[in-house]
């Protein structure tokens, strides 16, 4: 069972990276195109898993700041933009949406503003 372990962790290491690697958009991948670092990975393990996440893995992958706009990208999802959709135009979390929390608010100011004149017509 000791003898399956090194190749169980070599595995699901390997696993990792090309899961990482596939998930990444190609501007982002650093040095090689997608598929060549692809296929290093599967071809050469355990170290092209090494290799991928030493040189091919973009730098500062959990939180950056995207150029040119104020957007800040965490995990892949815009959170500053004030639309409903992250970069690559996938749609945000309802509590991560800033437009769909303003609405919110918005909604709410507007209930509680009529609910206190209901309550007077009813009297």
């Amino acid at each position: 069972m000791l003898r399956l372990l090194p190749l169980l962790l070599i595995l699901a290491f390997t696993l990792y990276a090309l899961i990482d690697c596939l998930a990444r958009d190609e501007d982002e991948i650093r040095a090689l195109p997608k598929v060549i670092w692809v296929l290093i990975i599967l071809l050469f393990a355990p170290l092209g898993p090494i290799a991928w996440f030493l040189a091919g893995r973009p730098r500062g992958a959990a939180v950056r700041r995207e150029t040119g706009d104020s957007d800040e990208i965490v995990g892949g999802y815009s959170l500053g933009s004030g639309s409903s959709a992250g970069r690559n135009g996938r749609p945000l979390a309802p509590d991560d949406d800033p437009e769909f929390l303003r609405r919110l608010g918005e909604q709410q100011r507007e209930q509680q503003r009529r609910k206190p004149s209901d309550e007077t017509e009813e009297l």
